[in-house]
C-alpha cells in the first residue's frame, strides 16, 4: 500500500512516557512512579474547574457549542480582543496544524529555531515544505533575520519561552524583529509558558493585542495546558487579525473541541489565583533545581517556565540516565533526540523534586 511520500522522513513525536506504561514495563506501583516529563501542573486543575465540570456531565451525549461562545468570550476580556480575533483549537498543536496548512506548501520554506517544539517540523513536512533551522541553541533574532533575508520563508515560528529549552526572549527585541518582516510571511509566536515568563520577567511578556493592532502577519498562541493545569482537557488558542482567523477556520473540522473541554476552560480562565499559586510554587521549587545544579557541577539553563533543562557533561549519558531514571520510577525526558545531552525535568511537588534528586545524585 502506498502513502503520501511527504511521511517517508517523518519520525513519530515522542510523548512522555505514561504512568500506566512504566507500571506495565517495570510492575512498579503507581503510587510509587514520579512523572516529570510533560510539564503537567503539579497542582493539578483548580478545583472550581472539577466542580464545573462534573456539573455538566450528564450533557456528555450531546455534541459541544460549535461557537465555542463562553470560552471565546473569557479570552477575549482576558486580552482585550474581540471574538474574531479569536481561534481554539485541541491544544495549540492542532493551530499549529492549522497555520502549516493554511500557508505552506509543497516547496515552501519554513525558519525556525535550531532546537524547539518539535511538532513545528512534524507538520511542515506533512506539506512537503522545507524547514530552515537556525545554528544557535537560544534564539538569535539577528541570526533569525538573516536567514529570512536569503531564504524567504512562508512561516517563521518563535518559541518564547522555547520548548524544550525554557530560554525567552525580550518583548521590545521580538518587537523590533517583526518590524522589518513583510506582511506576508505569517510570524508565530508560541506562548505556551508565558504565564511563567511573566511572573519571573516583566520584559519577556508578549501582549496578543498590541500584536494584532501593531502586525497583521502574526498569531499569537496560547494554551490550558500548562499554568492552567489542564493537559488531559487539550485546549489551546490562536490570537489574530481577523482574515487570519477567517482562513484558519476553513480548516476547523466541527466540534473540535469536547464540551468537558470548554467548561473546563472557561472556568479557569476565571480563577486567576489558583494560576497565581501555582506559578509562585514553580519558582520557589526551581531554586532548588538551581542550587542542585551548582552543587553537581553541571550547567542548567535559566528557565522562565515550569521546567528545567539539565546539560550533562561528557562524562555523562542523558539516555542511559534517563533510563536508569526510569527504572526506578522517575519518569524525565533525555533530549538526546534534539542532539542534545540533556534532560528536561518539569519542577513538581516539594516531595516529588526531593525524589528527583535523591536518585539523580546516584548516577551523576
Amino acid at each position: 500500500m502506498k502513502f503520501n511520500k511527504n511521511l517517508q522522513n517523518i519520525k513519530t513525536y515522542e510523548a512522555g512516557k505514561p504512568i500506566e506504561l512504566v507500571v506495565r514495563e517495570f510492575g512498579i506501583e503507581p503510587k510509587d512512579i514520579v512523572k516529570l516529563a510533560s510539564n503537567e501542573n503539579p497542582c493539578g486543575c483548580s478545583p472550581k474547574v472539577i466542580d464545573a465540570v462534573g456539573a455538566i456531565l450528564p450533557k456528555m451525549a450531546l455534541y459541544p457549542d460549535d461557537s465555542m461562545i463562553k470560552l471565546k468570550n473569557g479570552l477575549s476580556a482576558r486580552y482585550g480582543v474581540q471574538n474574531k480575533n479569536v481561534i481554539i483549537g485541541s491544544g495549540s498543536d492542532q493551530v499549529i496544524e492549522f497555520l502549516i496548512h493554511a500557508k505552506a506548501h509543497n516547496g515552501s520554506k519554513i525558519l525556525m529555531n535550531s532546537i524547539t517544539f518539535a511538532m513545528y517540523e512534524i507538520y511542515a513536512k506533512h506539506v512537503g515544505a522545507e524547514v530552515i533551522r537556525t545554528a544557535s541553541q537560544e534564539h538569535d533574532l539577528d541570526e533569525f533575520y538573516e536567514l529570512y533575508k536569503k531564504e524567504k520563508p512562508e512561516i517563521i515560528f518563535i518559541c518564547t519561552p522555547n520548548n524544550p529549552t525554557g530560554d525567552a526572549l525580550d518583548a521590545a527585541k521580538i518587537y523590533d524583529f517583526l518590524s522589518k518582516i513583510d506582511g506576508d510571511t505569517l510570524v508565530v509566536i508560541d506562548g505556551a509558558y508565558m504565564e511563567y515568563a511573566i511572573a519571573k520577567e516583566s520584559k519577556k511578556e508578549i501582549v496578543p493585542k498590541e500584536l494584532i493592532e501593531k502586525f497583521d502577519n502574526v498569531i499569537y498562541l496560547g494554551t490550558f495546558s500548562k499554568a492552567y493545569g489542564l493537559g488531559g482537557m487539550r485546549v489551546g488558542y490562536g490570537l489574530a487579525e481577523s482574515k487570519i482567523v477567517e482562513e484558519l477556520y476553513k480548516l476547523r473540522p466541527p466540534f473540535n473541541i469536547t464540551t468537558l473541554s470548554l467548561e473546563a476552560a472557561s472556568e479557569a480562565l476565571n480563577d486567576e489565583e489558583f494560576v497565581k499559586k501555582s506559578i509562585t510554587l514553580n519558582f520557589e521549587q526551581m531554586k532548588r533545581y538551581e542550587e542542585f545544579a551548582k552543587e553537581q557541577k553541571i550547567d542548567i539553563i535559566n528557565s522562565y517556565t515550569n521546567f528545567v533543562t539539565l546539560c550533562l557533561n561528557s562524562e555523562q549519558d542523558s539516555t542511559k540516565i534517563s533510563n536508569q531514571l526510569l527504572q526506578k520510577g522517575m519518569i524525565v525526558r533525555n533530549l538526546s533526540s534534539y542532539n542534545m545531552n540533556a534532560i528536561r525535568v518539569t519542577v513538581g511537588t516539594h516531595e516529588q523534586n526531593s525524589r528527583f534528586f535523591e536518585l539523580i545524585a546516584q548516577y551523576l
